[in-house]
């Protein structure tokens, strides 16, 4: 079996419609989404209904939640490092610019995604089964890995958030981060997803036309456009 996650879109309609293509000739048995699907890109909207359109199972992302429930962000902030401050404040200002973009029946669709998905041999959540806010980074060590993913019993466990792809196999189990379709973080401006195939996981990478998707970012209206651009075609987390 060919099992696919997806995750990590952020609004991002070029490259998502990039991945669908590069899906088309992967050809798996199940695509699942990893969350965070509309905040951080010039067409939310466009990218819940594909999605939705789609019919794919997913889980609930940090930034899914955070549209409808604006108080999960500020309690994050509120545990966090003086130093991110600027960027909570930053992220709060273009939130409030995806609800008005989203609309309330998309925001509710948003609020019914569940925690964690199930497909053995994955399990698939979003950041950590404990929390949708904070997870393991590619130089955690195999014991911290094993103590967050081996609670959920499944041979492979897969989980985005982190915009930076990993698969490390263990003893007695295999944890993969699937990357992200949009604002890559590893360096490699190109799109990221996971392919499962008959048990071997495998990161593709798909080229989108970025410029493209930079000029959307700056027409759309939304805040902090020029962040937003500046971190697609870095592929690197910036402070705004």
């Amino acid at each position: 079996m060919r099992i696919a996650v997806v995750s990590d879109m952020h609004g991002n309609l070029t490259a998502l419609e990039a991945v669908l293509a590069d899906l088309r000739q992967a050809s798996p048995d199940l695509i699942l989404h990893g969350g965070d699907l509309a905040h951080g890109g010039a067409s939310p909207a466009e990218v819940v209904d594909r999605i939705r359109e789609l019919g794919w199972p997913g889980v609930l992302g940090n930034t899914d939640e955070m549209l409808f429930a604006p108080e999960a962000l500020t309690e994050f902030a509120a545990i966090s490092s003086p130093n991110y401050q600027p960027l909570f404040a930053v992220i709060k200002e273009m939130a409030a610019w995806t609800r008005h973009a989203l609309g309330d029946e998309r925001i509710a669709w948003l609020r019914t995604l569940p925690r964690r998905q199930i497909h053995a041999p994955i399990a698939l959540v979003h950041a950590s089964p404990g929390s949708l806010w904070r997870a393991p980074a590619p130089e955690a060590s195999d014991a911290e890995l094993e103590q967050v993913y081996k609670p959920m019993g499944q041979p492979i466990a897969v989980y985005g958030h982190i915009h930076r792809p990993f698969s490390r196999t263990m003893a007695e189990m295999t944890v993969v981060n699937t990357g992200s379709v949009s604002l890559s973080y590893d360096g490699d401006p190109r799109a990221a997803y996971l392919l499962v195939d008959d048990g071997k996981p495998a990161i593709r990478r798909v080229e989108y036309d970025i410029g493209a998707e930079v000029k959307r970012v700056s027409q759309c209206g939304m805040p902090r456009a020029d962040w937003l651009a500046r971190t697609l075609a870095s592929a690197s987390f910036q402070m705004p």
